[in-house]
């Protein structure tokens, strides 16, 4: 990009220990490539991120549980390590969720935008989200909260079977508690087993309608909206395939424009005001043909970097942009672009064959890959290795649990 000024350092934030999330790595890579100096939170010192050629420095996040004295002290560590006032990239919602939090003690160290202390929070928890959508007429699924396991019963039978089960804040879901942040339930006792989880997840257990998936239901949209809630960047794209099927990630996506998703989203930021990266799910219902708004991330989204321009102007550039003081250049347009999550395709593919269309072949305006960069191997190779030696250790973690089971069966 042409005057681009990368004098003030930038720091990628995850707290999120998931080693494969691709979406740190584009942003170190989309910064780094301007020649800003990049730091990041990252969840091991082997993590695949941190091979990057584009990171300068690995920093480790805190152990055990985050509480805000630990993200606090955390930062204002990295920072002194950092030695000047860094942006500041919030890439989950609990590191957007504690950065609003914590503002006013941030705010000498980081640049970051001003959200006010309490709107990630709100836009992140599914229950409140629901009320959003209904005060700026934005179509939701129809939403029951429970506050009984009998309320849960009837909500069964009001909504129907299956019916999607959400906890309302799943950043507060501990890796112990073997809890899904979202679980497709199929009768009124697993809704009324799973409202009894309401306190070990420490969160309000939501009971949604399901809308069926099928071609072309799952859509998103990414953007940055400036401190007037102009949207400075941004595009809406389609699901192709998804990691778990068709509930999860996006393991392969098409920038397509959708003028009833981009709607939706900036009447969302104009009800709420809000500033920064946004990133949102979709799926339309086809009995109507409305787009539900289904999820909202008020933090950057891993498939980020599907939205660039020729010129490599992506959420993540204008945000820097933006909160450096710089001019944002306006961004060209490419429909048809392609982003492939390599490890988590693959998976969709073998997993959906037989269930949905194949994904289409036609790629205009280029394909993004997550992991592979011919100017930056190493974490593509990082990433290959850990991804397989997971996958081997799984494999041989059933096949003992298969020879106890057949050693303990009782001879005939």
């Amino acid at each position: 990009m042409s005057s681009f000024d990368s004098v003030v350092p930038a720091l990628v934030l995850r707290l999120d220990r998931n080693p494969f999330h691709h979406g740190t790595l584009g942003a170190v890579r989309s910064l780094g490539r301007a020649g800003v100096e990049v730091h990041a939170v990252v969840e091991a010192a082997n993590s695949p991120v941190g091979r990057s050629r584009y990171l300068h420095r690995a920093h480790p996040g805190p152990r055990g549980a985050i509480t805000a004295e630990s993200f606090a002290e955390m930062l204002i560590r990295i920072s002194e390590r950092i030695g000047r006032r860094a942006v500041l990239i919030a890439m989950d919602d609990l590191s957007a969720i504690h950065t609003a939090a914590q503002a006013p003690l941030l705010a000498p160290r980081f640049v970051f935008p001003d959200q006010g202390s309490d709107l990630p929070r709100r836009l992140a928890d599914k229950a409140e989200l629901a009320g959003l959508c209904a005060q700026a007429g934005i179509a939701h699924p129809e939403t029951v909260i429970p506050s009984s396991a009998a309320e849960a019963g009837a909500a069964v039978r009001h909504l129907g079977l299956p019916l999607v089960a959400k906890w309302s804040r799943p950043w507060l879901l501990g890796a112990t508690t073997g809890l899904r942040s979202t679980t497709l339930v199929r009768s009124p006792q697993d809704a009324c087993r799973l409202f009894g989880e309401s306190e070990l997840a420490c969160s309000r257990l939501l009971l949604q309608r399901y809308l069926p998936d099928g071609p072309d239901t799952d859509w998103f949209f990414h953007g940055y909206f400036s401190g007037d809630s102009r949207c400075l960047l941004g595009g809406s794209g389609r699901k192709e395939l998804s990691w778990p099927t068709r509930t999860g990630l996006t393991a392969l996506g098409r920038w397509q424009p959708n003028a009833q998703v981009e709607e939706a989203a900036r009447r969302l930021v104009s009800h709420v005001g809000y500033r920064g990266i946004l990133d949102l799910d979709f799926r339309r219902e086809e009995a109507g043909g409305t787009y539900q708004l289904v999820d909202v991330n008020p933090r950057t989204g891993a498939q980020f970097r599907l939205f660039t321009d020729p010129g490599g102007l992506d959420v993540v550039r204008t945000l820097y942009l933006d909160l450096t003081g710089q001019r944002v250049p306006r961004p060209v347009s490419r429909p048809g672009r392609v982003f492939v999550a390599e490890n988590y395709a693959l998976l969709s593919a073998l997993f959906s064959v037989g269930r949905t269309r194949p994904p289409a072949t036609g790629h205009k305006g280029g394909v993004e890959t997550a992991w592979f960069a011919g100017d930056d191997m190493l974490p593509f190779l990082a990433m290959a290795r850990a991804w397989l030696g997971r996958g081997l250790s799984k494999g041989v973690h059933r096949m003992r649990t298969l020879l106890r089971t057949a050693a303990l069966r009782p001879a005939k």
